[in-house]
């Protein structure tokens, strides 16, 4: 966290959650959310998709980490995150999480708001690796290698605890 004697922190978000047009379908998922908006003018979000800094094209076949594992199993060795055609992309997700770790350190970002589900992105719960929109508890690959790196994750749909963090931690003047 930052000091009283440093600027506020800085948040890295999911470029979906601005609207990009950057997931696997080619649209965005736009987070409306008032802090979002004040974050934006403090000019204090720092934007990515780590997924394109893998180098995975706009759009891509739908991936899911295999076999009910998580981003840390993936990070590990344990299991990879497999395309519904059959293609294996984990290397081009753990590229890109570690160029969004970089850019997120690069950028003094303590926070990342991250799109919940994702192989990448997920913080709260990743789909299964069936295919069969089955979600269950665990983490994508960025979110396990920012939390390993000490950078507090939230999902989209945990924005509140991401406003009550980053108000605890900021200097009052």
């Amino acid at each position: 966290m930052k000091t009283s004697n440093d600027h506020p922190s800085k948040i890295l978000i999911s470029a979906c959650l601005l609207g990009h047009a950057v997931r696997y379908d080619g649209k965005g998922k736009p987070l409306s959310h008032l802090a979002i908006d004040r974050w934006k003018t403090e000019g204090r979000l720092v934007t990515i998709c780590p997924e394109m800094a893998g180098g995975m094209p706009v759009p891509r076949p739908p991936a899911e980490i295999e076999g009910g594992a998580s981003g840390l199993d993936v990070l590990e060795g344990r299991a990879r995150v497999i395309e519904i055609t059959g293609g294996d992309v984990t290397a081009q997700f753990i590229e890109g999480a570690e160029k969004a770790l970089a850019f997120a350190k690069d950028n003094g970002c303590d926070y990342a708001l991250l799109i919940d589900g994702s192989p990448s992105c997920g913080s709260v719960a990743v789909y299964d690796g069936s295919f069969s929109g089955r979600k269950h508890a665990g983490n994508g690959v960025t979110a396990a290698l920012f939390q390993q790196a000490g950078i507090a994750v939230f999902s989209d749909r945990d924005i509140n605890a991401l406003v009550a963090a980053t108000e605890r931690s900021e200097p009052s003047y």
